[in-house]
């Protein structure tokens, strides 16, 4: 009898084993149809040439670059959009009635008062990520732009990496069921980070770059309540950043589970894993780092491997972006709206403060980082 049972449960683990077709899903980034403003960056910084790079090649018209750092800004006009005008004070762009539509790329420090001067001269504005240090105050620009009629959205590029992007549409799509569990595991190198501004973020894995994880965990989520948190963090041994690079998170939902585990001291056999648990499937989405990634789909029917075009830094920039312009061209909400946003701060506040005084605090309960 046993070793019917055993035979019966390995035909089943063999037909889940049958690779079968993936789903075509549209996790590309999506132009607008006619819709091409002109557009003004406001903080010409490192980032900013991942922005500018997908720009150019999706064939949008930056029109204006500005920073306080003049250098900086005809840096990146010669070497992306000749024809930019280039200015150190933003207000000036802001004064331009040809610029559309800014993208607001500075710190959080400069950059509330940045995209709300920019939603009152009557600008659609993608702003960075962390949208806001204080959720209220976040609140109130979303409540800006609903007054001055204009779009706000944030710059959460992950929501368009391949496979992330590819996940989020699976599971909308009702692929494998109502998700139940989520769970993620980040080993990498953090220490770049030495010597720079980000090596004075006391949280910087937390807040900086888990946000990116928080984000999509929403997403995977999104008709869940979050309810609890509980974090911590610590220094390995050997890393070189002053701030601890090691963190683990669990997240309680009404319905589900997750987990989100960052390595940022791995400096051997680094490795990115998502694992998405539902109640008629599971997908997987690992590799050796952000760009390289294999999704799988496990059901009854087998197992689907999709094959997935472009990068993290390549469609993720493109992507938001796209989806700003899309929305102000179909007169909609864009599906990465700054009011939206605040979940995902919800839940990367409420890491910190749980990481700081060492017990779960409740998603919401905190609206200062």
């Amino acid at each position: 009898m046993a070793d019917e049972s055993e035979r019966a449960y390995e035909g089943r683990i063999e037909a889940r084993r049958e690779a079968v077709a993936a789903p075509e899903l549209p996790y590309r980034p999506r132009n607008p149809v006619r819709f091409n403003p002109e557009i003004g960056l406001i903080g010409c910084g490192g980032i900013a040439e991942s922005h500018l790079a997908a720009y150019r090649k999706a064939g949008y018209r930056v029109t204006a670059l500005c920073d306080t750092h003049e250098i900086r800004a005809r840096e990146k006009q010669q070497r992306y959009f000749p024809d930019a005008k280039v200015c150190t004070d933003y207000k000036a762009l802001l004064a331009c009635d040809n610029i559309e539509v800014v993208d607001a790329a500075t710190h959080p420090a400069e950059r509330a008062a940045i995209v709300a001067a920019a939603l009152k001269s009557g600008k659609h504005v993608l702003s960075q990520k962390p949208f806001a240090v204080d959720l209220d105050a976040g609140a109130r620009l979303c409540e800006l732009a609903e007054q001055h009629g204009v779009k706000l959205a944030v710059n959460q590029n992950g929501r368009w990496a391949p496979h992330f992007s590819y996940l989020r549409h699976a599971v909308d799509a009702g692929v494998i069921g109502g998700v139940r569990g989520a769970h993620f595991a980040v080993r990498w190198d953090h220490n770049w980070i030495a010597g720079t501004p980000f090596d004075a973020i006391k949280h910087v894995i937390l807040y900086d770059f888990a946000i990116h994880w928080f984000d999509i965990l929403h997403c995977f989520l999104r008709t869940q309540t979050a309810k609890r948190v509980f974090a911590s963090v610590r220094r390995s041994a050997t890393q070189t950043a002053l701030p601890p690079l090691q963190a683990q998170i669990l997240a309680e939902f009404d319905g589900a589970q997750a987990s989100l585990s960052f390595d940022g001291d791995t400096r051997h056999g680094q490795r990115d894993e998502t694992w998405l648990l539902g109640e008629t499937g599971t997908l997987v989405s690992s590799g050796p780092n952000l760009t390289s990634q294999q999704v799988e789909l496990h059901t009854q029917a087998g197992v689907a491997r999709p094959e997935l075009l472009g990068t993290w830094f390549e469609d993720g920039f493109h992507g938001t972006l796209a989806e700003l312009l899309c929305a102000i061209e179909e007169n909609r909400e864009p599906y990465n709206n700054a009011r939206d946003n605040l979940k995902t701060l919800e839940l990367c506040f409420a890491a910190v403060a749980s990481a700081d005084r060492g017990e779960p605090v409740a998603v919401g309960s905190v609206r200062k980082i």
